[in-house]
């Protein structure tokens, strides 16, 4: 066992995690290696104090032992409880450090063998107030499908695939490459494991012929752009047999001409007139429920909100009922006739010079305006 410390070889602080530790083991182990410096005992030497600190600091039963304890605590002729190097499994070590680059370790597909189709993602169109209700919907999918002609399997009917010479079915090789053992796909079979002699006639061997389906898609109360329904199963049919994957059906609601949709919470704009602006009026109001009577007060002004509870969505997750909210828009007259334009002619001079009591924005917005302009002039 080296008596350096174990921080110190791995160049690490002693709360250095478990991270920063395998990324200084695996630079070290790669300049150290035996098979790169094979002349160099020393190397060789190093190589084996890294991965000694290597295999106590990721233990943290071993690494809470040599912080307390030393040397002492991981040694076991010395009666650490951890066990020192020699108890640990170097090939575990050295698969969990190295296996992302070379394909080793528990990440690595073990054997060849029916995989899993792709996923797919279908957009869906629909109306707000269907996204608000909820519907049922037909789709049609293109796809790729088990060809039904050989079951998904390839090979002409009466025949089947035979498993692969080359890598006996694994659908992978090992080769040997110093120290190391390199995996990688069979170049025979191509990872499938198996070989087809005698391919269908259907599918050319592929297992999997093109097609479009029709499927019944069920809409949720609730739902809203973005939001997203699994189809388990409907995806594209898996190579060699293998298992389907899902479709997943994602919202897009269109724009509606009347209300605008901010999460549970619907708003619209009511256009008012003039005369019910200032003296107060009763409008119908659309909802998605139909029109309801909407209570205008005297003296509205442009963008004062209506709130009319449980008007809105219900949320597709749970929750209380949106509100619709309507925007007062006070509409000027237009294409006013002769006598029309003398009447508010009439009116405008019964307020008065100005008129400020009945236009308090107007006035508060010149006043305004006018302190602007005297700052300026300071």
């Amino acid at each position: 066992m080296s008596k350096r410390d174990y921080y110190e070889i791995l160049g690490v602080s002693k709360d250095a995690d478990e991270k920063e530790i395998k990324k200084s083991y695996r630079r070290e182990a790669m300049k150290y290696h035996p098979d790169r410096n094979p002349d160099d005992p020393d190397a060789e030497n190093k190589f084996k104090e890294a991965t000694e600190a290597y295999d106590v600091l990721m233990d943290s039963e071993k690494r809470a032992a040599y912080d307390r304890f030393g040397h002492a605590g991981v040694d076991p002729n010395m009666g650490g409880g951890a066990g020192g190097f020699g108890g640990g499994n170097f090939s575990d070590i050295f698969g969990d450090v190295f296996g992302d680059i070379f394909g080793g370790g528990g990440g690595g597909r073990g054997r060849g063998g029916p995989q899993r189709g792709s996923d797919l993602r279908y957009t869906l169109d629909i109306s707000l107030e269907d996204a608000v209700k909820g519907t049922t919907v037909e789709i049609r999918v293109p796809t790729l499908s088990a060809c039904e002609t050989c079951d998904g399997s390839g090979a002409k009917k009466g025949s089947k695939p035979t498993t692969c010479g080359t890598c006996g079915g694994a659908g992978q090789v090992r080769m040997q490459q110093g120290f190391f053992q390199v995996q990688q796909t069979c170049p025979t079979c191509r990872g499938r494991g198996q070989s087809i002699s005698d391919p269908c006639g259907s599918c050319h061997g592929q297992g999997r012929v093109e097609k479009t389906k029709t499927l019944s898609v069920k809409v949720p109360p609730g739902v809203d752009t973005g939001d997203r329904i699994r189809l388990s199963g409907e995806g594209e049919a898996g190579p060699d047999g293998g298992p389907a994957g899902d479709l997943f059906v994602q919202m897009s609601v269109k724009q509606h001409p009347i209300f605008e949709r901010d999460g549970k919470h619907l708003y619209c704009e009511v256009p008012i007139t003039f005369v019910d602006a200032a003296l107060g009026g009763e409008l119908e109001v659309p909802t998605l429920d139909g029109r309801v009577k909407l209570k205008i007060p005297a003296e509205t002004q442009t963008g004062k909100l209506f709130r009319l509870r449980g008007k809105g969505v219900k949320p597709v997750r749970g929750g209380s009922v949106g509100d619709l909210l309507c925007r007062a828009t006070v509409e000027t007259p237009v294409k006013l006739n002769k006598k029309q334009k003398e009447l508010l002619r009439e009116f405008q001079e019964s307020l008065g010079e100005g008129g400020h009591a009945q236009s308090p924005r107007q006035t508060s917005w010149f006043e305004g305006v006018k302190s602007f302009f005297d700052d300026m002039k300071i």
